[in-house]
């Protein structure tokens, strides 16, 4: 992994502003993709400051704003991702053959919309009941989240071509192997209830072969989205280990 594949990788996943990547071809394009999962982690850390500063004054107004922040960090990329999806599989329900051309319409229906407020309700939602320790495992979401696409866009086809081919075209499988491995590691030290994440992107790469048969980039979003909220449910339940704080205090 270069510095260059890196600042494609943020200029691709985030609105932070960094020297801009002009001339990249979908190769490399699909190389920086192995630094998803570190752009992860950076935007969780930026999540976990703001909640912790702000919720020493009010845990519902740091979980508000350190929403905020999450979704202009990101551009809302994925919450696009999950909204287009979720119109095209409204739309056809009766007709799967129009599945692509209503995914590929840019305008925003009643379902997208939808899709969106549940899910920033619920996120915000689990913001707000996450346990102040908990904080230190924050980061390791969007990390786990963006670890999905790499895997997703190796496992299944692309159903046309776009970002879904491309992030598949010139990854190392290697990359993903060493992700999990760190991730895994990382949350059984912190908070082993996100040990779980493998078995939730599995659940999503099955289910997109199952109803699609395939994936595209806005599948990709969507899957980071839905990981993301189960991810932050499961570490607003359990919280993280009692021992890994008390040894930080």
């Amino acid at each position: 992994m270069s510095l260059r594949g890196l600042r494609l990788a943020t200029q691709f996943l985030t609105r932070v502003p960094v020297p801009a990547v002009l001339d990249f071809s979908p190769e490399e394009l699909s190389r920086s993709s192995a630094w998803f999962p570190f752009v992860g982690l950076a935007i969780g850390a930026v999540l976990a400051a703001t909640i912790w500063v702000i919720s020493h004054r009010s845990v519902y107004l740091g979980a508000a704003l350190g929403l905020t922040v999450w979704v202009w960090m990101t551009g809302a990329l994925h919450l696009d991702g999950l909204a287009d999806l979720s119109d095209a599989l409204a739309a056809t329900h009766r007709d799967p053959q129009k599945f692509l051309t209503v995914l590929a319409d840019p305008h925003l229906g009643s379902f997208g919309v939808i899709s969106i407020v549940l899910v920033l309700v619920l996120k915000v939602t689990a913001l707000g009941q996450l346990p102040t320790p908990a904080l230190i495992a924050l980061p390791l979401i969007p990390a786990w989240a963006r670890l999905g696409p790499l895997a997703w866009s190796r496992w299944l086809k692309a159903l046309k071509p776009g970002h879904g081919e491309r992030f598949a075209s010139h990854l190392n499988i290697g990359w993903i192997v060493f992700w999990t491995i760190v991730l895994l590691a990382a949350s059984a030290a912190l908070a082993p209830i996100l040990c779980v994440a493998p078995l939730v992107i599995a659940g999503w790469g099955l289910w997109l072969n199952w109803r699609l048969g395939g994936i595209t980039g806005d599948c990709l979003g969507a899957g980071v989205e839905l990981t993301e909220v189960v991810l932050l449910y499961c570490l607003a339940v359990f919280g993280t280990t009692s021992g890994t704080w008390a040894a930080l205090q």
